[in-house]
């Protein structure tokens, strides 16, 4: 009997470690699987249209990397919307000036601007004036966009407006239902009732 004994109590020993092993695992995973996710991470909020900062009569100014004035806006007042990096203002002023020194500027009731104010929304009043210039020795002409809505891209010149717009070059007058101006590509896209005044003697 004695040696039944120590027989079971001998194999008891050799598979005690086996079975705490095992009591220890299923008591972590139940303390796991009921202790609440305290790091797990929420999911992001999506970002709202609404303005995180404000300014009233401002004036903003953006400078190349070898410190020369690339752009100034100013307005009345501005609203900053972070989930787009857009710059809303009322009665915008903008100055513009290219690689090749060549000034722009462009003027509303109200724009969108994107954050370095290379391109532009024009609304109501919309204006977007190109100063004269030399081009490869030929000295090109005031250019002036207007209309209720212009879409501006003061890099490269580019002006769209999908409404009705008047084109003031130097002396000579356009009118037409929508525009596609390449500044770059030196075209000029009219559509809808277009109509002309064209005066002799002005550079083309």
């Amino acid at each position: 009997m004695i040696r039944l004994l120590r027989a079971v109590s001998a194999q008891f020993s050799l598979y005690l470690p086996v079975v705490l092993m095992g009591v220890l695992a299923l008591g972590t995973y139940w303390l796991v699987r009921s202790t609440p996710q305290l790091l797990t991470s929420l999911p992001a909020s999506a970002m709202r249209h609404e303005p995180d900062y404000f300014m009233h009569k401002f004036s903003v100014k953006t400078f190349d990397d070898a410190g020369r004035l690339k752009s100034e806006v100013t307005g009345i007042d501005a609203r900053h919307y972070p989930d787009t990096g857009a710059l809303e203002i009322d009665l915008v002023r903008i100055r513009s000036i290219n690689e090749g020194s060549h000034l722009t500027t462009a003027s509303a009731r109200r724009a969108v601007t994107n954050s370095d104010a290379s391109e532009v929304q024009l609304f109501g009043d919309a204006r977007i004036v190109r100063e004269p210039m030399l081009d490869q020795g030929t000295l090109q002409p005031r250019s002036e966009f207007r209309g209720e809505y212009l879409h501006g891209f003061m890099d490269t010149g580019q002006v769209k407006s999908h409404l009705p717009v008047q084109v003031i070059r130097g002396r000579d007058l356009i009118t037409a239902d929508t525009l596609d101006f390449d500044n770059q590509g030196r075209v000029l896209q009219l559509r809808g009732r277009v109509r002309g005044s064209l005066l002799p003697g002005v550079a083309r």
